[in-house]
Formats: structure tokens, C-alpha cells, sequence
């Protein structure tokens, strides 16, 4: 039996094959999870259906998390879809406006500022909400969101993106304690660079990734499949008391002084 026999659950955050969402929606799949799928924008809308339906998902459905209503419904759907209960829940979804991601902190304006920490950081709380009821009713669940060191340490050109993280770390062990009396667990995973979508919005990320592989201890770079096997022992029951808790997969680089 796979590890995730009989398990359900919720993706958020796939863009495209070389997204870390898909990296763990893979690795979930291959241990006999039952997957839905979100995505963001017709834009990607036909390139996530097609790497979805490559695991035979049941349900794969937009989802603006800025939006209460549209997050309400997206987790109706799942409840529709998963007989009112629900297992597992990735949450890989940040975003800030590239102008912010390339000058000063300083110069941030407050509108990208909220939008940045929104989209980030307190999506994973209206999700973690919305999940709550179905996975009481299953007795449980596991929740995983995606951070960065920059949410610890300033990273240049990382900026609101940082802060966000930031916001997001504290977001996961408040989680962690409301929803542990519910056996609901809450994680994260703290990544090196890895060649996304969305790392190429950050001016710098050559760089950046070739200083961690320089400096860290293991003196290589990180894949996405590295954050998919991390993730399986996360999301598994081998976890179970696990929670409230950030996992760095970054070759040892966040241990290091210099």
C-alpha cells in the first residue's frame, strides 16, 4: 500500500510541470492520494488541467484566495467532490509586484505592500479555515505551506516577499495550535532556490543560487523533487507529531554564519 492510499486532497499553487506544487502533487499521486487541483487565471488554466488529469484528479477548479466568497466555494466544491471530508492541503501561492521585488523595501507602497501579505501569507489562514470542518470530519488532516529564509533574514531583492514569509512562519504555529486539538497538523517548508516560475520574477536569482550552492554545507543546488519528498514525509501519518514546525531543504544553507 502507498503511503497516501486513501487520502484526499487540496492543491493550491500549480502553475506549471516545474512548479514545487507540482513536484509534491506528484509524489502525493504516486502514494495513492486522491488529488483536486486550483489554479489561478485562464492563463494557466489549460496547462494545470492537462498535468492534473495526468493523476486522474476529480476536481480541478479556479480560485482567487483574495476573495472569501471564492475560496467559500472552492472548498465546497472539494467537500462535494471528497463525500464532505478532506485529508491534505498544499498551499504553495505567494505573490508581490515585481517592481517590489527590484528596488529598496524602503519605497514599497502600502497598497503592494497589504497585497503582498494577502496573497501570502493570510491565504493560508482562510484556507486552513475552510479546510477545518472536512478535516474534522475525517478525523484529521495535514496542512502545507511554502516559506523562504528571507522570511528570517534579509535576502536582497526578496523585500515585501520577505515580510510576507515572515508573516506566514508566525501564521503556521498559530495555526498549528488552534487546529492540534482537532489532530489538524500545520508545516512548512523552507526551500533553496529552485528554477520556478516565480523565482523568475526575483532580480538576482542567478545569484542568489549560486552563492547557496557555494556556501552551504552540501555545496548543491536544490530541485523541485527535493521539496516533493519532503513534503511526503510531511503530509504523511510517519509525521504525525510533527506540527507547527518549518523544514529547510536548502543543501544546510540556513545553518551557516557566512
Amino acid at each position: 500500500m502507498g503511503a497516501f492510499d486513501g487520502k484526499r486532497g487540496l492543491i493550491l499553487g500549480v502553475a506549471n510541470r516545474r512548479s514545487i506544487a507540482w513536484a509534491i502533487a506528484k509524489r502525493l499521486a504516486g502514494g495513492g492520494a486522491q488529488l483536486a487541483f486550483t489554479y489561478q487565471g485562464a492563463r494557466i488554466e489549460k496547462g494545470v488541467r492537462e498535468l492534473a488529469e495526468s493523476v486522474s484528479t476529480p476536481l480541478v477548479t479556479e480560485c482567487d484566495v483574495r476573495s472569501d466568497e471564492d475560496v467559500a466555494r472552492v472548498f465546497a466544491e472539494v467537500g462535494d467532490t471528497f463525500g464532505g471530508e478532506l485529508d491534505l492541503l498544499v498551499h504553495s501561492v505567494a505573490f508581490a509586484a515585481t517592481d517590489d521585488l527590484e528596488g529598496r523595501f524602503t519605497d514599497t507602497p502600502r497598497d503592494r505592500f497589504w497585497m503582498a501579505l494577502d496573497v501570502s501569507a493570510y491565504s493560508l489562514v482562510v484556507c486552513a479555515r475552510a479546510a477545518e470542518p472536512l478535516m474534522e470530519r475525517s478525523g484529521g488532516g495535514s496542512i502545507l505551506t511554502m516559506t523562504y529564509l528571507g522570511g528570517e533574514r534579509a535576502v536582497p531583492h526578496y523585500n515585501v516577499m520577505g515580510v510576507a514569509k515572515a508573516t506566514l512562519d508566525a501564521s503556521v504555529r498559530y495555526l498549528a495550535w488552534d487546529l492540534g486539538q482537532k489532530n489538524i497538523r500545520v508545516n512548512a517548508i523552507s526551500a533553496g532556490p529552485v528554477r520556478t516560475l516565480a523565482a523568475r520574477s526575483i532580480a538576482g536569482f542567478p545569484t542568489m543560487e549560486a552563492i547557496v550552492e557555494e556556501r552551504s554545507p552540501l555545496h548543491r543546488h536544490i530541485e523541485a523533487d527535493d521539496v516533493g519528498a519532503a513534503a511526503g514525509y510531511l503530509l504523511s501519518d510517519d509525521a504525525r507529531n510533527v506540527t507547527g514546525t518549518t523544514l529547510y531543504v536548502d543543501s544546510g544553507y540556513h545553518s551557516m554564519g557566512m
